[in-house]
């Protein structure tokens, strides 16, 4: 990749207020990017709207037989990790997109994302606390602000931090995996056992049987337990991909693939071949890792399929890019419910509670992996459709437009004109 930054998109004409992107201006790759990672991180969380969130990086229960196996091995195998991981990659993409455009304009770019930023927070600590404690938005919005103190670097040097970043913490759990090994190190003794399980019975009761005030009161203990336990793991992997993201988008790459085919296909390949080579790994040392019984052998196994979610990420992200530029048709249906992705995400969020939760309908363990992955598809499927219905009529979705009110500090028009 070249030092220089490149077109990240299709010349505009510097607006004389800044302004949300209009449709015509968008990049399909990236829209139809989000419709997909917003398919798969449904599939991924669908399994932890009726279990508790400490099982989140489980692997395959091997008490599942039949079609249910075969559900949680799809799951576990090509979705685990994968679309967070593409998620990421496209904020790093967004970020370098706006920033452009705000120097075109010649508008200082600083108050229009720190806004951004603290309205993506307000909207995730909504969700976490409110709705869902397995929210990313938190994470993805403390990390804008360090990206934001980035900025300056050039494109070589961003995707090459962001994959320092993203090294460190996985060379930090594999030397954890090392040390599991040693006496008097498992993590699998009676006390630790004892205490996941008094956790996952805590959160069964509030989830399943309690009000709506039992579940807020867990799900901001969760947050809480989870943002702080989780930060110097989640926080450099996030920020990684947001670097790695924004470099791609400054070299040029998505602005001109035909002129970058060699990277992509470099992307595509190789990151099938790490990504697969990582994941054979881990299926082949422990498919069925549990955190409830941490062993070396386990943890070792849940490290490499995380490790093997970014090289696949590429992968997609390439194939993708790759199609669009030969006209290819298949992604995008995608690219509706890529514009309106944070307003079908949070979405995802209260329909997969609603119907698990005790104050809803309170389905809670009732559905096995098969059938609850068929359901998670049929909802996708619908909200495929609604987002098509709801772009006929509006330029945004509710929540991306109450996101870039804020940003903006105007109100953009919802409505398209005729």
């Amino acid at each position: 990749m070249s030092t220089e930054p490149g077109p990240i998109a299709p010349p505009l004409p510097p607006p004389l207020p800044l302004a949300p992107v209009a449709a015509g201006e968008r990049l399909d790759a990236l829209d139809a990017l989000r419709g997909i990672a917003l398919l798969g991180v449904l599939l991924s969380n669908a399994p932890f709207f009726t279990a508790p969130l400490a099982d989140l990086s489980d692997g395959i229960d091997p008490a599942l037989r039949g079609i249910d196996r075969w559900a949680a091995m799809t799951v576990y195998v090509l979705v685990r990790h994968k679309f967070w991981t593409v998620f990421s990659l496209l904020f790093g993409i967004g970020f370098a997109v706006m920033g452009e455009r705000a120097r075109a304009a010649g508008r200082d770019f600083r108050p229009l994302y720190l806004r951004r930023s603290l309205g993506l927070l307000a909207i995730g600590l909504v969700h976490a606390w409110l709705i869902w404690s397995g929210d990313i938005l938190v994470t993805y919005a403390l990390c804008a602000f360090a990206l934001y103190a980035l900025r300056g670097l050039g494109a070589q040097a961003q995707w090459r931090l962001g994959a320092l970043l993203y090294a460190v913490p996985c060379a930090f759990l594999l030397l954890l995996a090392g040390l599991l090994t040693l006496p008097g190190v498992a993590g699998d003794d009676a006390q630790a056992q004892a205490r996941s399980a008094a956790e996952r019975a805590q959160a069964v009761a509030a989830y399943a049987h309690g009000s709506y005030a039992d579940a807020t009161v867990q799900r901001m203990r969760e947050f809480a337990e989870l943002t702080l336990s989780g930060a110097p793991v989640m926080l450099p992997l996030a920020l990684g991909l947001f670097l790695i993201g924004a470099g791609l988008a400054r070299s040029g790459a998505f602005a001109e693939p035909q002129a970058h085919r060699g990277l992509w296909r470099r992307l595509l390949w190789g990151g099938l071949g790490a990504g697969a080579a990582l994941t054979v790994a881990s299926l082949a040392i422990d498919p069925t890792v549990s955190n409830a019984h941490l062993t070396a052998r386990s943890f070792l196994a849940g490290t490499l399929h995380m490790i093997g979610a970014l090289p696949l990420a590429l992968a997609l992200v390439a194939a993708v890019v790759l199609s669009l530029a030969r006209g290819r048709r298949w992604p995008r249906p995608f690219v509706a419910p890529g514009r309106v992705a944070l307003s079908l995400y949070l979405m995802q969020s209260l329909v997969g509670t609603w119907v698990f939760y005790g104050y809803g309908l309170g389905l809670w363990g009732r559905l096995a992996p098969a059938p609850l992955l068929a359901a998670a598809c049929l909802l996708y499927l619908a909200q495929m459709r609604l987002a098509h219905l709801w772009l006929r009529r509006f330029r945004f979705g509710p929540a991306e437009w109450l996101w870039r009110a804020f940003t903006y500090w105007r109100v953009p028009p919802l409505r398209r004109s005729r």
